[in-house]
């Protein structure tokens, strides 16, 4: 007892002189990915001798794994620091190297190898590990211009950090463009000509890692070519012209052979209409963003005081999927920015609920599937409902529109007595 008390008492000796004299260890810089295992190599090749083995965390050097030969006694304390480590650490009781599984960034910082041979310390070893998320494959979107001779495309990421974005075109380096700061969105832009040959790619970097997006010219660039297109292609492009208004005017022919009053009567309080179109704004709020799959407009009419759910049409969401729902007042549509009120990164498991006073404690995000729940709703919440989904490098957009249930009632009784007055 009195040999376990005088090593621990020199033990707190130790760290106080070596935090008061500040002694100059090298510190050992370890990469690695989240989701990985590290093991720090201690390069002993035998402990017995050591009184004391010890392995502590963090500027405060909080112990986390211990192996005491005097009792012969191996610990790991997995409930330090709010549990961090629980599960994740294996200790070498012959080498005394030290193993974290499932690393996550919180375990990145400063870690100390400590011991103790007959009351005398040996000089600690340091290792700082750096955790690095894992990177998403970037996406590239073109921009088509009637006024450019060019391909204008963007290279995109988002929720990254520490990582550089740059284009390739063959084995050379065009453009580059790096940040330091975490959870962030990345664009790279650049200029190809229609006809050229030249293989191009995206690469998204950090030290250990990095994801290549290789460019297809032909796929992205040949609708926006317009000069040079051949007579047959003139023709092609003349007759889908032609075509498409064609099929517009039977599908409204079809819709109005059911009247108004009968839509009504069919749709119960909270049933959703789609309408094939999007709205004006809600293409310019997707202007510049990433994606690939254009979604379509749902039409919402709700009464006061009920609840809706908004579907994501997800049977269950993935582990890389990140979810954002926004929200823009009806009135304002016309000029205003969808604003951020939810959003759910399954990456790191992160849930997001807005402050503002008219959604406080009415907002709930299904994590299973991304659906968004608003409970009793108010005229305030009357609006559009913009949802965005990343899954994979893609983007999938679907826009909902709410409405008051009496309202459309109105609308559509005078759009039945302006039919009736105009139709013979």
């Amino acid at each position: 007892m009195y040999r376990n008390m005088e090593t621990f008492v020199l033990f707190l000796v130790v760290l106080l002189v070596d935090g008061v004299l500040g002694v100059a260890d090298e510190i050992q810089s370890v990469s690695v990915t989240q989701g990985d295992s590290v093991t720090l190599y201690t390069d002993v090749t035998e402990t017995q001798k050591a009184d004391l083995i010890l392995w502590t965390f963090g500027s405060d050097s909080t112990r986390i794994a211990q192996i005491n030969r005097m009792s012969n006694k191996i610990s790991l304390y997995d409930d330090a620091l709010d549990g961090r480590f629980r599960d994740r650490l294996k200790l070498d009781d012959q080498t005394g190297s030290l193993t974290i599984t499932d690393i996550r960034t919180q375990h990145a910082g400063l870690y100390r190898f400590l011991q103790i041979f007959d009351g005398k310390e040996v000089t600690p070893k340091k290792f700082s590990i750096i955790v690095s998320a894992f990177l998403p494959v970037p996406v590239i979107s073109r921009n088509c211009s009637s006024s450019s001779s060019s391909c204008s495309l963007l290279c995109s990421v988002v929720n990254v950090g520490h990582v550089t974005l740059s284009w390739y075109k063959g084995n050379s380096l065009l453009s580059s463009i790096s940040v330091s700061d975490l959870s962030i969105s990345l664009s790279l832009p650049l200029e190809v000509e229609y006809q050229d040959k030249n293989s191009y790619s995206c690469v998204l970097n950090n030290p250990i890692s990095n994801q290549t997006q290789h460019l297809d010219i032909t796929q992205l660039c040949h609708t926006c070519a317009a000069p040079g297109l051949s007579a047959a292609h003139v023709a092609l492009v003349c007759a889908c012209a032609l075509a498409v208004p064609a099929v517009l005017c039977g599908i409204y022919y079809y819709c109005q052979r059911k009247t108004p009053k009968q839509a009504a009567e069919d749709q119960p309080d909270g049933e959703l209409i789609k309408l094939n179109k999007e709205t004006s704004t809600q293409k310019e709020d997707l202007q510049n963003s990433v994606f690939l799959k254009e979604g379509e407009v749902t039409l919402v009419h709700m009464s006061e005081g009920r609840s809706v759910k908004l579907h994501t049409d997800l049977t269950e969401t993935q582990e890389t999927d990140i979810i954002w729902w926004k929200f823009v007042d009806s009135k304002e549509h016309n000029c205003a920015k969808f604003v951020i009120i939810a959003r759910l990164n399954k990456t790191s498991d992160e849930e997001y609920l807005c402050n503002l006073e008219m959604f406080k404690d009415k907002l709930k995000l299904d994590h299973s599937t991304g659906s968004l729940t608003i409970s009793s709703i108010t005229p305030e919440h009357y609006g559009h409902y913009n949802l965005q989904i990343i899954r994979k490098g893609e983007m999938v957009v679907h826009t909902f529109s709410f409405i008051a249930h009496d309202l459309m009632r109105r609308e559509q009784t005078q759009s039945l007595k302006h039919r009736r007055q105009t139709c013979p």
